[in-house]
């Protein structure tokens, strides 16, 4: 494995200058932090990570979690995590101080699990799955059910899931079948089954609530028939024993990549004796599912990052240290007696090397943002601000999601091909960041569910409110870059590419316009895709203004080498990313239709 699975100095250096994270503790809600604890607390997950998580992630791919015996074994690195994890509040930090939380910003919360999920991301998740599901009872449970369940699951000594998807359903919630059926004595009946159910079961907690989505007896049909329902594997009982509630594990999913970290087949109820309990009102279990949808997205963006950059890494250490080839002469020959050159030496190396850099960074600067909105937009008390935020992050949030999966995994592609034929061997850790990789794209709603949201409602919510609020926040930066002769190009550039995705929209409309629904998102992956490229240029023009500024002020917190690399990574990007958006464009705007179904039969 490389020397190094992330750039800490990078890190802080987004989190704290490029999008000034000390200007949240100035809301009410974290007064009781400051910068330097924060700082601190970054520093403790770092020297957890390397010494906890990093140093066994190899040894989770093989052998893989697995079902044996009606039990799912689980790495041993499982129990550390979630028990020194919950000591850490790497699983309540976030959670009001009722709630035995440290109503830390998510922003840190974020960055800190950026860490882990860089060191190995097969772990983080056990603590990701039981935050979401407390967080869940937190906001929308009754005080019984938080006063049994909230302060286990915060420590770790209690795993959380969410239970959603279902064999014959998929992602269309709707079809969902698992039933619960009210009792005299105030609880339900759960019976059905779930899959797909990550972290759902191991040796190293004491108990696992699931967080069930299930359809009451005589519920209207549809997504509006659905409720939310606690329901643990163990039922706590007065005398704090716990008896068990009829939830058996099934099995365990074998995966390509994500080996250690479980995925199980649940079933409810197959002997009539599995209680579930209700959360808030009935029939609005989607909707609070769906409360808690943005946090899980921003999640699934930042492990996608976080990869991209453990493969960026790797990838950068073996260009540093692998001779091949030699450099070829003014005459246009190498010379065979010349000593060997390192590949980071060549043009096609470099060429992969930045791109893997431009969305590794370019992603967590995405990840960041997103989870700072959050914040505003939970914790402001102007009105007016908080809608602002709540508009922009919800146009970002499709594509918080997808970017850094779909982009991340060519960009560990990238890192295979600086390696070689090396990167197909199971030697090299490359092929393992690959394959880890590629489920980010299909967590929590996959890249063209994420497409349809973006092109069919959040680019059209509110009267288009939330895309001018973007479009204000990139010509801002815009200006600011114009004050440096070296970025103004760029500046420019970006107003183009900007003008571009109003004209695409403008065309795309005109089916909406008339009835043509179908018509209008059927390529909204191609669209997704060129959105992506003009709002990661944004990013990296941002970050290569902030580093301008600094090297014009002379600033000492980092070496001239480190604002230098920030400006040309911003180069590359617009010279070979932000580029494909023209041919984005001209596929979107082409009249043919190609890919809606009709009568002619197409597939034979």
């Amino acid at each position: 494995m490389a020397k190094k699975y992330c750039d800490i100095e990078n890190l802080k250096y987004i989190l704290n200058e490029v999008h000034d994270f000390s200007s949240l503790l100035k809301l009410e809600h974290f007064a009781d932090h400051d910068a330097e604890a924060i700082d601190t607390f970054l520093d403790s997950v770092k020297d957890f990570s390397d010494k906890e998580l990093y140093p066994c992630f190899t040894e989770m791919d093989s052998p893989p979690a697995h079902y044996k015996d009606g039990k799912i074994i689980v790495h041993p690195q499982v129990g550390t995590v979630m028990k020194q994890g919950g000591e850490m509040g790497l699983i309540n930090a976030t959670f009001p101080y009722e709630s035995n939380g440290l109503q830390m910003p998510l922003t840190a919360f974020t960055a800190a699990h950026y860490i882990m999920d860089a060191a190995n991301n097969h772990l983080p998740g056990y603590l990701g799955l039981t935050m979401g599901a407390t967080e869940l009872i937190i906001h929308f449970a009754s005080d019984e059910l938080k006063n049994t369940y909230v302060e286990k699951m915060g420590s770790g000594q209690w795993g959380g899931t969410m239970c959603l998807t279902e064999p014959q359903a998929g992602s269309s919630l709707s079809d969902i079948v698992t039933s619960a059926t009210p009792t005299e004595n105030g609880h339900y009946k759960i019976k059905g089954q779930k899959i797909f159910i990550s972290a759902g079961d191991h040796e190293y907690a004491d108990n696992f609530v699931h967080l069930v989505l299930a359809r009451i007896e005589g519920a209207p049909a549809g997504t509006k028939g659905i409720s939310l329902f606690v329901v643990p594997k163990k039922r706590p009982e007065s005398d704090g024993s716990l008896t068990p509630n009829d939830v058996i594990t099934a099995g365990d999913f074998q995966k390509m990549g994500q080996k250690g970290y479980c995925t199980t087949h649940l079933m409810f109820g197959e002997n009539d004796d599995c209680e579930g309990y209700l959360v808030g009102n009935p029939h609005q279990g989607l909707r609070y599912m769906f409360l808690m949808m943005n946090g899980a997205r921003i999640g699934v963006g930042r492990g996608a990052a976080a990869i991209a950059e453990a493969a960026y890494q790797a990838s950068l250490q073996y260009a540093n240290e692998r001779p091949q080839g030699r450099k070829i002469t003014n005459t246009g020959k190498k010379d065979p007696t010349s000593k060997q050159n390192l590949i980071i030496k060549h043009a096609d190396v470099r060429r992969m090397l930045l791109m893997q850099k431009s969305v590794a960074e370019g992603s967590l600067s995405l990840v960041l943002k997103a989870a700072k909105l959050a914040d505003l937009y939970n914790f402001t008390k102007d009105e007016k601000e908080k809608e602002h935020h709540k508009l922009l992050l919800e146009i970002l949030i499709p594509l918080v999601k997808t970017y850094p999966s779909e982009m991340g995994l060519q960009s560990a592609s990238n890192g295979l091909q600086v390696l070689g034929g090396y990167g197909f061997c199971s030697e090299y850790v490359l092929q393992q960041y690959y394959r880890d990789l590629r489920i980010f794209s299909i967590y929590e709603g996959t890249t063209g569910i994420q497409s349809l949201d973006l092109l069919g409602r959040k680019v059209v919510m509110n009267g288009g409110e939330a895309l001018r609020i973007l479009a204000a926040e990139i010509m801002n930066t815009m200006k600011a870059a114009s004050d440096y002769d070296e970025l103004r190009p760029y500046a420019g550039k970006l107003g183009e590419k900007l003008q571009l995705v109003q004209k695409v929209i403008e065309h795309l409309a005109q089916y909406a316009m008339k009835g043509d629904f179908e018509r209008y998102t059927a390529d909204a992956t191609v669209f997704m895709e060129m959105f992506g490229h003009v709002v990661m240029s944004w990013l990296w023009l941002e970050m290569a203004t902030f580093s301008k500024e600094a090297l014009v002020k002379g600033d000492t917190k980092h070496a001239p080498e480190f604002h230098e690399s920030k400006i040309h990574t911003m180069k590359y990007y617009f010279k070979y990313e932000l580029a494909k958006t023209t041919s984005q464009a001209e596929v979107l705007m082409d009249a043919a239709s190609l890919t809606i179904a009709s009568d002619k039969e197409i597939f034979a």
